[in-house]
């Protein structure tokens, strides 16, 4: 899963949002590194929704402008949940092996 996937997902994991919402939950997740132009967050949005990972939760009208509000579906949550496990046992391996790096080259020097 793509970086910005992940964070997108992540930000309609507790409530619905709309495009602005999910840009700026976005980048506060990420501490900013992220950061979603609108072009390219509404291309993401509408993959996923056709992926079935999100749906239109609802619209509205304002200042004369539709805002549709996105959710997580069972499917996003599947794989967001999915995506999590993946990225803590890649950050475990990573982590042992680090540490194991570490007392072999601290060993090394005694």
């Amino acid at each position: 899963m793509q970086e910005p996937t992940f964070f997108i997902l992540t930000a309609l994991a507790e409530q619905p949002l709309h495009g602005y919402g999910v840009i700026r939950a976005v980048a506060d997740l990420s501490g900013g590194r992220v950061t979603l132009r609108a072009g390219t967050l509404y291309a993401a949005l509408d993959r996923l929704t056709e992926e079935g990972l999100l749906v239109v939760d609802r619209e509205e009208a304002v200042d004369g402008r539709l805002r549709r509000y996105y959710r997580l579906t069972d499917d996003g949550a599947g794989a967001l949940s999915a995506e999590v496990d993946r990225l803590r046992a890649n950050a475990a391996m990573a982590a042992a092996r680090l540490r194991r790096t570490t007392r072999l080259a601290f060993g090394a020097g005694r």
